[in-house]
């Protein structure tokens, strides 16, 4: 038998075995505006305990969680955001990014109760399991439910849209087309960035007054339109550059295949693509982000999955493009490159 000192420490198993627990404290956090309250003003805990509604049995030991995970700090007997929160989960600011998260803490935290009968059966765990067929269909008929989500999508898109948009040599291109655009912030990022580019945002016609209103906001309306189509069914507009942010994951191969085909087809000789998601490492190890998101796609679509920089380079080629790269952006994030 080893000895104590030579026994491995379970900690590691622990703390992810038992992740959910942190993991909805967080969630639930955001959901209550915690920390868009915070940012107004350092509060105590009679201060917040009554703002946000919570019973005094659990208040204390909620906030101070908090402060231990590293989302709050404490001084005396107040509490206050840390720099990330208050810049992330603020419903005030524009870098607020609380919106995927308060879709978590709604939706996905229940379905991922069913991984295990997703691993079993690869059948998707959403709504669709109890007989709701296009829960997106659903969302998209329904304005504020729909401008939820958009706004949500920009919030964990803005720091990739933004190092495209200044990192890819748009100087030697003129027009691009964001497909599945949503509310447009990579096509706005790259208008803002590089005054000479004219760009499209394409996506369902329901997305188009969301889309105007941000594009409007930022005073790129001039340079950049709408164009309503589904991607599968038209081709995509014409431009110099495609891109597909948080796109191609959410299909399966073989329509994975027919969207960077549609793509190779949109853009002139010397006219590129650019896709990007949490591009799993080619060696499967390293960006475990990118692992469960492919697993969230199991939950959440018939067919999506994630993938590798070397997995897209080989469709893009098979597609015709005649050179590929792959370049990190922020984070979990990296966008793969093909040039026509």
């Amino acid at each position: 038998m080893a000895t104590a000192e030579q026994q491995p420490s379970p900690e590691h198993i622990m703390q992810i075995g038992l992740g959910f627990w942190a993991s909805k404290t967080l969630l639930s956090a955001v959901e209550m505006g915690l920390f868009t309250e915070l940012a107004k003003r350092p509060e105590n805990l009679h201060e917040l305990t009554g703002r946000l509604g919570l019973h005094p049995r659990a208040a204390r030991d909620f906030l101070d969680a908090l402060v231990a995970l590293g989302f709050l700090e404490r001084h005396g007997e107040e509490y206050r955001n840390l720099q990330h929160t208050d810049f992330y989960l603020d419903r005030r600011k524009p870098s607020y990014i609380g919106g995927m998260l308060e879709m978590a803490s709604q939706r996905l935290y229940g379905h991922w109760g069913n991984l295990t009968a997703g691993l079993r059966t690869g059948e998707p765990q959403n709504e669709i399991k109890s007989g709701d067929p296009d829960v997106f269909m659903r969302l998209y008929a329904d304005p504020e439910r729909l401008q939820t989500f958009l706004k949500a999508m920009t919030g964990i898109s803005k720091g990739s849209n933004h190092m495209i948009a200044t990192k890819f040599p748009w100087k030697t291109y003129r027009t691009a087309v964001d497909v599945g655009t949503a509310q447009g912030d990579l096509i706005v990022q790259i208008a803002l960035a590089n005054p000479h580019i004219s760009g499209t945002g394409f996506d369902l016609a329901e997305v188009a007054p969301i889309f105007e209103e941000y594009v409007e906001a930022h005073g790129v309306g001039t340079r950049v339109k709408f164009q309503a189509g589904s991607f599968f069914e038209t081709p995509l507009p014409k431009a110099d550059v495609v891109t597909m942010g948080h796109i191609l994951h959410d299909w399966d191969l073989e329509q994975k295949r027919a969207l960077i085909g549609k793509a190779f087809e949109a853009v002139p000789p010397g006219g590129a693509l650019i896709v990007y998601d949490a591009i799993i490492d080619d060696d499967r190890r390293e960006n475990a982000f990118g692992l469960l998101m492919s697993l969230n796609m199991l939950i959440e679509t018939p067919g999506g999955f994630d993938y590798t920089g070397a997995d897209c380079q080989v469709w893009m080629q098979e597609a015709g493009f005649r050179e590929t790269r792959v370049e990190h952006l922020l984070g979990p994030d990296s966008m793969v490159i093909g040039i026509k």
